[in-house]
């Protein structure tokens, strides 16, 4: 009778929610340092560089020189925005194709000049609209990944938030992928992942749990390079000490990349983009 109760008890209790879950709503809370407070925190000097010599200056996209512990370097991020109007016109932090040619215009710049480049990436993917389809997203992500494969200078990726899609990977396919503890990256957001899956959005925290996303998760399967502790409940509850580790992980990480002979560096970067998810059977 006893174990007929416990087994009643159980099916009355809802179902624990995956740690995958939580780690989602935590790189998604609305206090959370997005990546301008990053570079606004721990760089210089930040002149920024408008337009990409095409179609337009895309304000989901920040791009500029600044001063990194007295170094000049390129410092680039999406921008998400506070306010409603603030999001609406960056269209919630996702770019358009310009935004990323404006990105790569200024990787280029960074390379002439011998500058090394630092990525802060918080998007849930590339904007999806009509307007972006028509002037080339695809072709734009795609440009991106060729040309951050063969950059001769140093450069360093951090995924503050959520990194999603090929939006995410066109900024981040550098020598060190860096990513906070409490933030995801993923191919797709869970919510797009349970659509498909199971045809039901509803069934994001399942979907959560099968991504794999976690910094845990990609650090295993080689994905990510470091992962950044933050302050007991997330960077949002003390950003000035999460700014300070991220500061001190970043000048670890550039010191060993400019210490290296270029033609070892790129030879690092292209093994181990090549390495990510190559699976064997043994036995």
């Amino acid at each position: 009778m006893a174990e007929i109760e416990a087994i009643r008890s159980a099916q009355k209790s809802p179902p624990a929610v995956p740690e995958a879950w939580i780690k989602t709503e935590l790189a998604r809370h609305e206090k959370r340092p997005y990546p301008m407070d990053f570079i606004s925190a721990l760089f210089t000097d930040f002149s920024e560089i408008h337009g990409d010599r095409a179609f337009g200056d895309d304000h989901a996209m920040a791009c500029g020189m600044a001063f990194f512990h007295g170094e000049p370097v390129m410092v680039i991020g999406n921008l998400k925005g506070r306010t409603l109007k603030e999001r609406v016109d960056r269209k919630f932090g996702s770019p358009e194709p310009e935004g990323y040619r404006k990105a790569l215009r200024c990787m280029k710049i960074a390379e002439k000049f011998g500058r090394p480049i630092f990525t802060f990436l918080d998007l849930a993917g590339a904007f999806p609209g009509l307007g972006a389809e028509e002037r080339g997203q695809g072709e734009a992500i795609a440009r991106n990944l060729l040309e951050m494969s063969r950059l001769k200078v140093p450069t360093i990726a951090t995924i503050t938030g959520e990194g999603g899609s090929g939006g995410a990977l066109a900024l981040a396919v550098a020598d060190r992928v860096l990513m906070l503890e409490n933030a995801i990256y993923s191919v797709i957001s869970p919510e797009g992942c349970a659509s498909i899956m199971w045809k039901d959005a509803s069934k994001k925290q399942q979907a959560a749990a099968a991504l794999r996303y976690t910094a845990t998760d990609v650090l295993r399967m080689g994905c990510v390079d470091d992962v950044l502790s933050e302050p007991e409940g997330g960077t949002q509850n003390d950003p000035a000490a999460a700014m300070a580790f991220v500061d001190d992980r970043l000048q670890h990480h550039l010191a060993e990349l400019t210490g290296m002979p270029e033609a070892v560096r790129l030879e690092k970067r292209y093994t181990k983009f090549r390495n990510i998810a190559q699976f064997y059977t043994v036995g």
